[in-house]
């Protein structure tokens, strides 16, 4: 099984730590690592190959849901802007990476893609350090998510 439907399936059952909350195209997660503080992803479920496998209303409900948990970011972690990459080179299937981008980044770093920084020797996420903003995302994207879930 791919790492990404590994991870689906993990927060299906409640044993990914990482999760943010439930959204209406798929599951809002934290990223494995922390370099840029509040970095997440949005993994579709059900898990597919990539956009181009969403019919038009479900690609527009996952874009959607991207943005939306882009703006709760942005707005939690007052970073400058967002950047959203959807790649599926190495792990073929639909998952994107929202990275909050920061002034205070290093010069060499901070006009350069989230890829450019040391992902090995990068934070890993941890509940006691990152769960507090994990929980102020969800709490953000609880009014978003609970409207969604109404329909």
């Amino acid at each position: 099984m791919s790492l990404i439907s590994q991870r689906v399936e993990m927060a299906r059952n409640g044993s990914n730590d990482k999760v943010i909350c439930r959204m209406a195209s798929g599951w809002a997660v934290m990223g494995d690592v922390q370099f840029l503080p509040g970095y997440c992803l949005l993994l579709p479920d059900p898990v597919v190959p990539s956009l181009n496998d969403l019919d038009a209303e479900a690609r527009a409900v996952y874009l959607l849901d991207m943005a939306s948990l882009g703006d709760v970011v942005l707005a939690v972690t007052g970073a400058l802007r967002m950047n959203y990459e959807i790649l599926g080179n190495s792990e073929p299937e639909l998952h994107c990476h929202l990275f909050p981008r920061y002034a205070t980044e290093p010069d060499d770093k901070r006009k350069m893609p989230a890829w450019f920084y040391d992902w090995k020797t990068a934070e890993p996420y941890a509940e006691e350090v990152h769960g507090e903003l994990r929980m102020r995302i969800a709490q953000m994207l609880e009014p978003l998510t609970l409207a969604l879930s109404q329909r």
